[in-house]
């Protein structure tokens, strides 16, 4: 490269550091915008000259070495440090957020010079975002439970810290065994009931009984059947209305599952897809029915869903219900063939169909057929929304059980078509 191309480069550099800097100084100087001049210890020229500065001292080390960079920053550091000090002794206000700021704004400009412009400009609109949000994260922890902090930290802990631990390979007979893959899964399933946690517990009630329960049925839609069969019992009037909540969680059940294939054996979806969309579409429909016939009618409570968000114990558990299923699926398919996999399917479907999910997912890779994997998935899906239709039967009044029950048995019956002519 050129002398002069060099310049030019180095020039649009420095420019883009200067502008970072400016990017998250008119942050700071707009949050205090309303004070006198001279009360600001960092505003927007300050943060833009900072910036500046740390491109212009990543440019030299090239001529001076590392050792002007360190310089830059201890001195940006020791001013910014002396200057807020002064402050927050006249104003009580012992926040260190603004000299953070002011030193990353001066990493920006070092950044935008010696890596990538783009990691630089992702650094500074991260911090700016981050700054600016200041009242709404304060909101959050005071929204925030501690067990559901309690479970974002070990969320973290089993997906960041063990999963990488884990060896990433088989063991057993024919290597069916590996420990970063089922514990990925479960990682997986923790993730997706997080999610549906938090969007019931953030968005609320007030969202309506569509949101409440397509959300509440990501983390689970079993719990959600219960509370509204056991609800429609003391409010019966509701009855339709909860009726068409359970077919929404329960449909929530396929999106899931589509879910799962994609993400460990995306083969398996064009046989999958069909069965598993219909059984969905028609146990949508009817509720979106159902709902468009009754939304005028007194809201309902928001379900009963897990104290705790993420238990690391049922995720262990769920460990283990995943690795003795692979297990008793190889097996019994060595045994007994394709029958033995659907009865493996059928009797785990009472109690959960992620497991089951999952496994003849991972199982299709391995050696099982499609077609078995498929229909021995959808019968799985069968019998746990069957449990659920006994739910809503047995537990809620007469009138929920009869709008679950017949559209339920309509999805079931045409998803177990569709499998067994596919």
């Amino acid at each position: 490269m050129s002398d002069l191309a060099w310049e030019d480069t180095l020039l649009i550099k420095l420019g883009l550091a200067l502008l970072l800097g400016l990017l998250v100084g008119i942050q700071r100087g707009w949050r205090d915008r309303d004070q006198p001049p001279g009360q600001r210890v960092a505003g927007v020229r300050t943060h833009a000259l900072v910036g500046l500065l740390g491109g212009v001292c990543a440019a030299l080390t090239d001529h001076t070495g590392g050792l002007i960079l360190v310089a830059g920053f201890a001195t940006v550091a020791l001013v910014g440090a002396f200057a807020f000090a002064i402050r927050s002794y006249r104003v009580s206000d012992y926040s260190i957020t603004g000299l953070i700021g002011l030193l990353l704004t001066f990493t920006v400009g070092a950044l935008a010079i010696l890596q990538a412009p783009e990691i630089a400009a992702a650094v500074a609109v991260i911090t700016t975002i981050v700054l600016d949000n200041k009242k709404e994260a304060h909101e959050l922890l005071r929204k925030l439970h501690e067990q559901e902090l309690d479970a974002g930290l070990k969320l973290l802990l089993i997906s960041v810290v063990v999963l990488p631990l884990l060896p990433n390979q088989g063991y057993g007979p024919g290597e069916m065994i590996n420990p970063y893959e089922i514990w990925w899964m479960v990682v997986l399933i923790a993730s997706i009931s997080f999610v549906g946690y938090f969007a019931v517990r953030v968005g609320g009630t007030e969202r309506g009984l569509l949101f409440t329960s397509v959300f509440a049925g990501l983390s689970s839609s079993t719990a959600l059947t219960l509370h509204f069969a056991r609800l429609s019992r003391k409010s019966p009037a509701l009855s339709p209305l909860l009726a068409a909540g359970i077919l929404l969680a329960c449909g929530t059940m396929f999106p899931r599952i589509l879910i799962y294939c994609l993400l460990i054996n995306r083969q398996l979806l064009p046989a999958l897809a069909p069965p598993v969309l219909v059984m969905a579409l028609l146990l949508y429909l009817p509720a979106l029915v159902i709902w468009l016939r009754h939304r005028t009618e007194t809201s309902v409570e928001q379900p009963a869903l897990k104290q705790n968000p993420l238990d690391l114990k049922s995720a262990l558990f769920f460990g283990l219900l995943l690795l003795i299923i692979m297990a008793l699926g190889a097996l019994l398919q060595e045994w007994l063939g394709d029958t033995g996999i659907y009865l493996l399917a059928a009797t785990s479907g009472i109690t959960d169909v992620d497991a089951i999910t999952l496994s003849l997912t991972r199982l299709s890779r391995q050696g099982l057929t499609t077609d078995t994997a498929v229909l021995a998935i959808v019968l799985a899906t069968v019998v746990n929304n069957l449990v659920k239709t006994g739910m809503a039967l047995t537990i809620g009044d007469r009138a929920l059980g009869r709008s679950v029950l017949v559209p339920m048995a309509v999805s079931l019956g045409a998803g177990l078509l569709t499998a067994w002519l596919l």
